[in-house]
């Protein structure tokens, strides 16, 4: 198995730390390599079960354990809300998936679906069009998509009435995704919500959610009830993806204008020499 040097360097979410019980052991993959993580009184600690290198890197970060597998892990990306006082931090729980990640963040990029998946919440008919916004990539290597704009019936948990949203995507890494959207309460701000994908395999992932929000309404009960729901309208879309694995050429998935998002997606990762999690007929047939 073939696993490209950017996913070896780089760091995989494995868990939302508030979900760990101490001193409890967790197993689970990464890449496809099998690992063992716990959290003590001395911190976070991580094995890997192929070999006998012993400790595997594992570290604390925007309320996620992340593990990274190589001896020379790529910096971590930055989120500077995450250090402002006056947010909420909340995870919104992790979600096994049979689908490439890779599927996983290409879904939650996609703007097109809101008025018939997330009817009532995200969009509604008549408004479906997804309006022209611009996509680049930025000095730092990511994906940056601005100027998103759709009505939307409930764009959060603290949204009383319809409403136009502003968003941003971000894509920092090819597993790893942000939602910079309108904040109800404060106008001027955004709220951020991560989604942090784990590789388990090239068909199979975990999707770890964290919100970053600016909300004195709502518990955090209620924020993470309104997130699950969003996510769990998206699963049936998911799991019903032929093939697991994404397609990165356009003549196998036709994309339209809408698709702006993706179709930078799929030519940055190309860009960036990612094949793991990806499909391509010719592989398959031979």
């Amino acid at each position: 198995m073939r696993v490209d040097e950017m996913l070896w360097r780089d760091w995989h979410a494995v868990a939302i730390v508030a979900d760990l019980a101490a001193g409890r052991r967790y197993r689970t993959t990464v890449l496809g390599v099998p690992v063992t993580y716990w959290c003590d009184g001395d911190g976070l600690h991580a094995l890997r079960e192929d070999s006998d290198t012993g400790p595997c890197r594992i570290a604390e970060r925007y309320a996620t354990a992340w593990i990274c597998l190589s001896d020379a892990p790529l910096d971590f990306f930055a989120i500077p809300e995450f250090d402002e006082p006056d947010r909420r931090v909340v995870g919104a729980g992790s979600i096994r998936l049979h689908v490439s990640g890779l599927r996983a963040v290409e879904n939650f990029l996609d703007m097109g679906h809101f008025p018939y998946v997330h009817t009532g919440y995200l969009g509604a008919e008549p408004h479906t069009e997804v309006l022209p916004y611009d996509v680049a990539i930025d000095a730092n290597n990511e994906i940056l998509a601005t100027n998103c704009r759709f009505v939307q019936p409930r764009a959060s948990a603290i949204a009383a009435d319809p409403i136009e949203v502003n968003y941003t995507y971000r894509v920092a890494r090819p597993f790893v995704t942000m939602l910079y959207k309108t904040c109800v309460p404060a106008p001027d701000r955004r709220d951020v919500i991560g989604l942090f994908i784990q590789p388990l395999s090239e068909e199979w992932c975990v999707a770890h959610t964290v919100m970053i929000y600016l909300d004195d309404v709502n518990s955090d009960e209620e924020l993470r009830r309104f997130q699950q729901t969003i996510f769990g309208q998206d699963l049936m879309i998911l799991i019903n993806q032929v093939p697991k694995r994404m397609p990165l050429e356009a003549r196998h998935e036709i994309p339209v204008r809408a698709d702006a998002m993706s179709s930078a997606y799929r030519r940055w990762l190309r860009e960036n020499r990612i094949a793991y999690g990806t499909w391509q007929p010719e592989a398959v047939e031979a």
